[in-house]
Formats: C-alpha cells, sequence, structure tokens
C-alpha cells in the first residue's frame, strides 16, 4: 500500500472520462488499498481513482458500513433533492452548495468480483454521487449554486463541538 499524490484542479486527468475496470487484478486491488490509503490520510470522505491520475472507475468512499471500494459505480435510481455543502479533496479551500438527490440506489462490483446494489441516503449519497462525477470528468465546482466562506464553515463546527462538551 501506499500514499497517492492527490490531482488538483486543473490537472487536466480530472476532466477525463474514466474507463470501466474489467477484470480485477493485483494492480487494480493495489489501486483499492491505495485510495482507501490515500483517503483516509487525507481525512476524505471519498475519493475517485482519476483523483489519483488512474482513469479507472473505481471509488473509494466512506459509507455507513464504513470504508468501501466501488468497482464501476453506476447510479440507478436517484430519489428527493437536498442542497449541501460540499469540498473536495482536489479542490482545496474552496466549497459550495450543491444540490444532490437525497436517495440513491448504487450498482458496483467489489474487489471480490460481486455485483452489489446499496441504497445511501444524505451524506452518503451526496458522497457518492460526488464520486462517480470525477468518474466522468465532473467536479463539484461545476455544479455550485452558491460559494461558501470555510471560515465560516470552521467557526459554526468549533462552536458545535464547544456546545457539545
Amino acid at each position: 500500500m501506499a500514499l497517492r499524490n492527490i490531482r488538483k484542479e486543473g490537472d487536466p486527468i480530472l476532466r477525463k472520462i474514466s474507463k470501466p475496470v474489467g477484470k480485477i487484478t493485483p494492480r487494480m486491488k493495489e489501486l483499492a488499498e491505495d485510495l482507501l490509503e490515500t483517503m483516509d490520510a487525507a481525512e476524505g470522505a471519498g475519493l475517485a481513482a482519476p483523483q489519483v491520475g488512474v482513469l479507472r472507475r473505481m471509488v473509494a468512499v466512506h459509507l455507513e458500513d464504513g470504508p468501501q471500494i466501488l468497482i464501476n459505480p453506476e447510479i440507478i435510481n436517484e430519489e428527493g433533492e437536498c442542497t449541501e455543502i460540499e469540498g473536495c479533496l482536489s479542490i482545496p479551500g474552496f466549497a459550495g452548495t450543491v444540490k444532490r438527490p437525497q436517495k440513491i440506489t448504487v450498482r458496483y462490483q467489489t474487489l471480490e468480483e460481486e455485483t452489489v446494489e446499496t441504497d445511501a441516503e444524505d451524506f452518503f449519497a451526496k458522497t457518492v454521487c460526488h464520486e462517480v462525477d470525477h468518474l466522468n470528468g465532473i467536479l463539484f465546482r461545476d455544479l455550485v449554486v452558491e460559494e461558501v466562506d470555510i471560515e465560516d464553515i470552521q467557526e459554526t463546527e468549533d462552536k458545535e463541538e464547544n456546545e457539545e462538551a
């Protein structure tokens, strides 16, 4: 396993469409491990293969069940709508509100080459949608309804933590 460099906005690879993963080779398993390790080290909720320079349809996400690898993810159902604040490891220092479905069903393959369908809601749905967008060359900045001041977010989070203590 290895930490990989996260590509930043402006890198042309982030605007390309990723190719499907075929057979799960040792190289694909290594990529999966690296995605998980890099995502955790960067304290991210998700990370797509193009963000580490690999144009393959693979993402790492933190779902309710913990960190998971989704291979060739496809959103097959969307319900509702919510507008939430998002950020991105490839666009440090920028945040904005984005409209996403409130609930999704995503179909993907596991590292064991099993096809799985999972329902995701709220934060988890937003995370999966965000990462699938990366596979299609879309950055969340393209979808931002309104830019948000990151300092305001940090102040709000600090205040909420102090109230809980």
